[in-house]
């Protein structure tokens, strides 16, 4: 393999890590990496830090869990934050995290190839103009990189909108219009909450089944409350508690069209990684019509859609609430520690340690506090290697053997 691919292209080689993605994952990294004195390269194919946040999120959106639990290393959030910080707020959060640790990507670098060089035992990545070359890559794209476009019969024919919950804003574009909103997680709650405050009738497709919880219970996060009782209690217990509680604030859900896994929702969460919906108002909107919930959709129409049960229903717009996936596949090449679908192999809480110097953060299923937690591992584990490799006759050397590859 050759350094220079075109006239253009330079070979970079990193005297750290090199970090894909510029979001909470990768800022937490970098700032763990800071403080252990280790230089990185962050990669970052937008125009600006945490893209998905700025650009891919609907305007009402909230932390769903409290400021405490959602904090990246070393930097809590500013005292004057409201308990569940907006959308705005979090993104100011970051932007300061990133100035109060000089973390400095490099924006508009796509990252095209990654892959491990057995004969150099490093890590080539390639954008448009650059071979970055380092020991250690640091995957922090996350899980949440790409949004997922289900196949459904008839789609193509639809006349209105359809659109991904990355794309939606406001329902303020949806007054006195039904919108058919395909999905039941939080997105698909808080759209279908969000289209009702704003005079539209949403129509809610529950196909699978979801765990919905009060956001708090008796003035404590339910996850909080979750979270301590794990200390002293079996995590089916604290499950049956959490579903006693949630029947008693929420009623039924089932009554209503959304019903529940047969796993408790904080083992459903940890085996799987599939997250419990934290009401916010949804289920009392649901409750008194407003949100009306569909079994399942078996075919688009021109004008709407005919559903499982045998309805069929015109809707002016659908809203795809079908959430986001990986995107490493993509891009990262002949990789043992991953998945098909880029998900690290190894099981919470050793995922974060791939082979050969590969590093995933954000992919824990456990939000911000996995991503954290794992940032420190990360940073840690790459210092204490960073140590035995600075002589530079070392990296040096093995530049050489790169070129000769």
């Amino acid at each position: 393999m050759e350094c220079m691919k075109g006239e253009e292209a330079k070979c970079m080689w990193v005297q750290g890590p090199i970090i894909v993605g510029a979001g909470p994952s990768g800022l937490a990294v970098a700032a763990c990496l800071t403080r252990h004195g280790v230089p990185y390269v962050i990669l970052e194919k937008s125009h600006c830090i945490t893209s998905l946040w700025q650009h891919r999120t609907y305007d009402r959106l909230k932390l769903h869990l409290p400021k405490h639990f959602c904090h990246l290393p070393f930097m809590p959030f500013p005292p004057h934050f409201p308990k569940y910080p907006s959308k705005n707020q979090f993104i100011s959060y970051l932007q300061s995290y990133a100035a109060h640790f000089s973390i400095h990507p490099r924006f508009n670098h796509s990252v095209h190839t990654a892959q491990y060089d057995p004969a150099s035992q490093l890590w080539l990545v390639t954008t448009h103009h650059f071979l970055y070359i380092s020991p250690w890559l640091v995957v922090a794209t996350g899980e949440n990189a790409d949004p997922v476009i289900p196949s459904i019969s008839g789609i193509h024919t639809f006349q209105g909108p359809i659109l991904h919950t990355s794309l939606y804003k406001s329902g303020s574009h949806y007054k006195n219009q039904r919108v058919l909103v395909i999905g039941c997680g939080n997105s698909g709650m808080e759209v279908s909450l969000d289209l009702c405050r704003h005079n539209a009738f949403p129509h809610m497709v529950a196909r699978n089944t979801v765990h919905v919880l009060p956001r708090e219970m008796f003035g404590f996060s339910t996850f909080g409350i979750a979270m301590t009782l794990l200390k002293w209690l079996p995590i089916k217990l604290v499950d049956k508690l959490m579903l006693v509680v949630a029947r008693l604030m929420l009623g039924d859900t089932a009554r209503y069209g959304v019903r529940r896994p047969k796993t408790g929702p904080i083992e459903l969460k940890f085996v799987t990684g599939k997250t419990p919906v934290l009401d916010v108002g949804q289920v009392a909107q649901i409750r008194s019509g407003n949100i009306k919930v569909m079994e399942g959709v078996k075919e688009i129409t021109r004008n709407g859609a005919k559903f499982m049960d045998g309805q069929e229903k015109e809707f002016s717009a659908i809203i795809l609430a079908t959430g986001y996936k990986s995107n490493v596949p993509t891009w990262l090449k002949k990789c043992e520690s991953l998945k098909k679908e880029g998900m690290p192999k190894r099981p919470f809480p050793m995922g974060w340690k791939g082979e050969n110097g590969l590093y995933t953060v954000g992919f824990t299923g456990r939000g911000l506090l996995g991503t954290a937690s794992d940032a420190v591992k990360i940073a840690k584990d790459i210092a204490d290697q960073w140590m035995n490799v600075k002589d530079k006759s070392y990296r040096n050397s093995h530049i050489i053997l790169l070129k000769s590859t």
